[in-house]
């Protein structure tokens, strides 16, 4: 069983709920953010649009940050695919932040990697992700690959038939 997140950008706008949250739940130091909201433009001139991306560590299936670290600092668990730091065992040599296409390792001011841990604390007792549960646009959801995929898939198909959900409202 693997999981993940998934973020559905025609409901972010940006509010950075996911990112305040998580930094108080997880206590970090000033500047720290193992969440974080980019935006970015889309589309040519005339039609350009600004689109807002949650941005954290993905806990990837193939995780590339694992690979590149060379004290095997980073490890992936086998019964959920959330990938884990032994900060023990991290250098600080940034290998990490440089394989990871999303550039979610953090470093703090001790030079060493910390990155989402999928709010491991909360999700072994059942709950959501703090990024998740604080989200107002219901943007964020965290779960096994099906459950993301089942969420993708209704929430596409809802965009092809021209629907609005306007649950979050409720």
């Amino acid at each position: 069983m693997q999981k993940g997140f998934y973020i559905d950008l025609s409901r972010c706008t940006g509010c950075e709920a996911c990112t305040t949250s998580c930094m108080s739940w997880n206590n970090l130091e000033v500047g720290m953010r193992w969440m974080r909201v980019i935006s970015m433009e889309t589309g040519k001139y005339p039609d350009v649009k600004v689109v807002t991306v949650p941005i954290s560590c993905r806990h990837c299936a193939d995780p590339k940050c694992i690979k590149a670290c060379p004290e095997d600092a980073i490890n992936k668990r086998l019964e959920d695919g959330i990938v884990l730091v032994d900060r023990s065992k991290c250098t600080g040599c940034r290998q990490c932040l440089s394989a990871c296409p999303f550039g979610a390792p953090q470093f703090g001011e001790d030079g060493l990697l910390q990155m989402c841990n999928f709010c491991l604390d909360r999700t072994e007792k059942g709950l959501d992700p703090v990024c998740m549960e604080a989200c107002p646009m219901r943007a964020l959801y965290a779960g096994t690959t099906e459950e993301l995929s089942r969420i993708a898939s209704g929430r596409a198909a809802k965009k092809l038939a021209g629907t609005i959900d306007r649950s979050f409202l409720m």
